[in-house]
């Protein structure tokens, strides 16, 4: 299956991704070769790395393993394809505008039948690729466009949208996926392949770290914090270290900000 991580901390520091590494925790049979990407924040605006091919041929993914760039919350998606080509408009993390903000979603699962049910119409915001998770995307957006024509909603209103949608896409397949509009990044656990071949929770794992150290790194296998007084919130498909991750509850959504857990729903 795809891969998912996101990274949500207090202050900016440079984030280096290994994105071949993090392709090795693919479940077995399901060899994540068919695109990859980043998206992280420059304050409100985004900066989106993609391309439809393995990780592990990519220079450009070589140098921001290397390299990375100092940002505060970065989502990341390393794809195995179960629908639609092998193109760059079906390749994750998908970016859109909704009030004046660059929103990012990157999905997990498969989801068919979506684009067909009336009740998930994308409104304005219409796919670009073929993707099911690219539907879903525009029509969560879709949901949530109301909430945006008088300013930033609050954070309750936007968990309780999220989670609302969330729990309805349950019904057509595993469902997990990030989400952020730029302030506060959304996480949602439902299902995957696990070790052993199954379907089955968890879909989402998060570890919190803090670094009181100044000289200190926080390291995960694929992940790398630049050191310095920091608190992070790490979410990915599977537990990246050997620290005590902790898996999200199946329905679960949770919303990060700042490296803090703020909130969960579960449906």
């Amino acid at each position: 299956m795809c891969e998912l991580l996101a990274i949500s901390s207090r202050q900016a520091t440079r984030l280096s991704f290994s994105l071949t590494a993090l392709a090795g925790h693919s479940a077995p049979g399901h060899s994540a070769r068919d695109g990859w990407g980043v998206a992280w924040y420059e304050d409100r605006q985004v900066v989106l790395h993609r391309e439809a091919g393995p990780a592990s041929d990519s220079p450009l993914a070589r140098q921001l393993a290397s390299a990375g760039p100092p940002t505060t919350l970065a989502i990341s998606h390393i794809r195995h394809a179960t629908r639609g080509a092998r193109t760059l408009a079906n390749t994750q993390p998908f970016v859109r505008e909704l009030g004046g903000r660059s929103h990012v979603f990157a999905h997990n699962g498969d989801l068919p039948g979506l684009a067909a049910d009336p009740r998930y119409a994308p409104g304005r915001f219409q796919p670009v690729g073929d993707t099911d998770s690219e539907h879903a995307f525009c029509a969560l957006l879709a949901r949530l466009d109301p909430l945006w024509q008088q300013g930033t909603p609050g954070l309750q209103e936007r968990l309780d949208a999220v989670a609302g949608f969330a729990a309805e896409l349950q019904a057509y397949g595993p469902a997990n996926f990030l989400y952020t509009d730029g302030e506060t990044l959304f996480a949602h656990s439902h299902r995957r392949t696990q070790a052993d071949g199954r379907i089955a929770p968890p879909g989402l794992h998060w570890l919190q770290r803090s670094c009181a150290q100044e000289s200190e790194p926080l390291l995960a296998d694929g992940v790398c914090v630049g050191c310095g007084y920091q608190q992070v919130l790490l979410l990915a498909s599977v537990p990246l270290s050997q620290e005590p991750w902790l898996a999200l509850a199946e329905g679960e959504t949770v919303a990060v900000r700042g490296g803090q857990l703020l909130a969960r729903r579960r449906a």
